[in-house]
């Protein structure tokens, strides 16, 4: 298990010996002192998502089956790098950790490569089936308990996603690993995995409700905005498991 590396370099950041926040008022100060660091990492993060948005879509309006999970195991995999890379720059933020964000953000990019492929591959190729299904569920004759449990699944993909690319930009860990660590983790601090879920599924739910309006403020609200609130609730616990920042203040 490697923990990423302590940077030296020096950056914008809050004194080391101020008392930290708490609730409402430590997401305020995180959100306005790291905003565009978040912004940019999130932005960056949906470029990568859009070759598996566009590829679902073309797969549900073209009706070919087969599509879906070829654009699927591609997109996801494609977004992979940019998600993990999200992860670490909020985390960074979350932990008070200086540094340019370029810097860090790349370096990140970097290492977390190759790795990202194979969850993001196979994230990516189960969303779109799922998706496709669900979308065809009328023509395809499906039940409405399968339909409920394609729906089920969506949720649980995105259940497992909360935790694996923060754990992913964190430490190096096999794929298998990955996927019993984020479940063990969501299990572990349901109550907090739940409202994290709801804030990445509400936000979801209302992009498509609002479809095609949404598209035009997607530039701007990206996925910082899901993602940061999400990863503010589900952090406290994964540091006390895993000591990151007792971790990296020994190094």
């Amino acid at each position: 298990m490697g923990f990423l590396p302590n940077h030296d370099q020096e950056g914008p950041g809050i004194a080391p010996d101020a008392p930290r926040k708490t609730g409402f008022p430590r997401f305020w100060e995180t959100l306005s002192r790291d905003f565009w660091d978040v912004f940019r990492a999130g932005f960056l993060a949906l470029a990568g998502c859009l070759p598996f948005l566009t590829g679902v879509a073309f797969s549900l309006y073209s009706h070919v089956l087969i599509f879906a999970p070829i654009f699927g195991l591609l997109g996801g995999a494609i977004a992979g790098p940019e998600l993990c890379a999200l992860a670490d720059t909020i985390l960074r933020g979350l932990r008070d950790e200086p540094g340019f964000w370029w810097h860090t953000y790349r370096r990140a990019w970097k290492r977390s490569a190759r790795a990202s492929l194979l969850p993001g591959g196979v994230g990516g190729l189960l969303l779109g089936m799922q998706i496709f299904l669900l979308f065809h569920a009328g023509a395809l004759g499906l039940s409405t308990a399968t339909g409920a449990g394609l729906a089920a699944g969506i949720l649980l993909v995105l259940a497992v996603s909360i935790y694996l690319w923060p754990l992913l930009a964190l430490m190096d860990l096999k794929f298998l690993q990955l996927l019993k660590n984020s479940g063990l983790l969501f299990l572990g601090q349901l109550p907090r995995s739940v409202a994290a879920l709801a804030i990445l599924a509400g936000y979801i739910g209302l992009m498509l409700w609002f479809f095609p309006l949404a598209v035009s403020l997607l530039p701007f609200l990206n996925l910082w905005l899901p993602a940061l609130p999400a990863l503010f609730l589900i952090y406290p616990g994964i540091n006390q498991i895993f000591r990151i920042e007792e971790i990296l203040q020994e190094k």
